[in-house]
């Protein structure tokens, strides 16, 4: 089938800025008792996070979300009821949503290179740095590009895809593992942390520790604006395996495919019983999604009520992603492994959502 064509997102601006409206009321809202377990188990994960960090939607403040976590420490009871009693139910926009999903994927790795491991996993280069104030024009969120200065003490941009590909960074000791297969390290790349599995059985986990900046280009988007993408002959699946299958079947347009993709991602090894998101914390399968910050308050609770049943209910927005922008735009945490990865591959789902903020937020707001 082709892709679906999602909800035009807001992208840009804030939450503030999108419209801020009072949502359903949450005494209607179909929660689940193991639904709900878990996202109280993520939410009290993160509000050492909540109550210290700068919201950057504009909607709460760290104070703001103090009773709700003195609350969640102490909570014995029926996890759905904290959530109704400590929560008010806020749309932003319309509330019309689209959500797609990630996962932690394991694929073949080493950590010092040896055959049939020629593919370099990179840490986060020292010379990649935001520009001085001056020397680049800022960012729309006000924050200094990314970059580097070069021998002439110019600023320019990063290294891209291609470049590093091609070895701009080899020879600088920044190699923290190798891998075998580059389709699969592209996707891993693009899920933002993952297993690494040596010959031997053993595994090194990855996270997130950077990019380089450079813009990220989705490959359903340039697949499809080439009318690679449908049921038609000689077309693929808009799902991440008819991605990966067309990438395999044409590796030369493959990669030139990939290059279109100039984003990087810089990794470091982490370790602990999760991978860890932007918040901070440790991303959970089934109860994590990623949101943008600027519509999303890092570490709020968030429903969806979308056309995939099994991404319907009780989220926690913990973490980011280079294509996750805009109001009401989401990407689902499904955790490891091959269910994981077929249901990752395969979301694409549209409806509504609401965020869930501290009782008196709109009233504060002026809502």
């Amino acid at each position: 089938m082709p892709t679906p064509r999602p909800a035009a997102p807001v992208v840009g601006g804030s939450a503030i800025k999108a419209g801020v409206h009072p949502g359903a009321a949450l005494a209607g809202l179909p929660i689940g008792a193991s639904d709900a377990t878990a996202a109280l188990a993520s939410f009290r994960e993160s509000c050492g996070r909540l109550t210290t960090r700068i919201d950057n939607s504009g909607l709460t403040r760290p104070a703001d979300w103090k009773p709700a976590c003195d609350a969640a420490k102490m909570w014995r009871g029926e996890a759905a009821a904290f959530f109704r009693d400590n929560f008010e139910s806020v749309r932003i926009g319309d509330g019309s949503s689209y959500a797609t999903g990630y996962y932690e994927p394991e694929i073949a790795g080493v950590r010092r290179r040896e055959a049939g491991f020629d593919e370099p996993v990179y840490r986060l280069p020292s010379d990649l740095v935001r520009a001085r104030v001056g020397d680049a024009t800022a960012l729309p969120d006000g924050r200094q590009p990314l970059g580097r200065y070069d021998a002439s003490g110019r600023f320019v941009a990063y290294h891209d895809r291609a470049a590093l590909e091609d070895g701009a960074l080899a020879g600088r000791g920044l190699e923290i593992a190798w891998v075998a297969d580059p389709v699969e390290f592209f996707f891993l790349q693009v899920q933002g942390s993952g297993r690494l599995r040596a010959p031997d059985g053993t595994v090194m986990r990855i996270g997130y520790a950077g990019t380089n900046g450079r813009n990220y280009a989705g490959l359903g988007t340039l697949m499809k604006n080439r009318g690679l993408l449908g049921d038609g002959p000689g077309q693929y699946s808009g799902s991440m395996q008819g991605i990966m299958r067309y990438l395999r079947d044409n590796p030369r347009d493959g990669r030139a495919l990939m290059r279109q993709n100039q984003s990087w991602v810089f990794f470091r090894e982490i370790t602990g019983d999760g991978p860890i998101g932007a918040l901070g914390v440790p991303v959970r399968g089934r109860s994590t999604v990623a949101a943008d910050p600027a519509f999303v308050p890092l570490g709020a609770p968030v429903w969806l009520d979308v056309d995939r049943a099994e991404a319907d209910g009780l989220w926690i927005a913990q973490d980011t992603g280079g294509a996750i922008k805009g109001a009401n735009r989401f990407d689902t945490f499904w955790g490891a492994g091959q269910e994981a990865r077929v249901i990752a591959g395969g979301m694409s789902a549209r409806g509504r959502a609401v965020l869930l903020l501290p009782k008196g937020t709109l009233r504060r707001l002026g809502r």
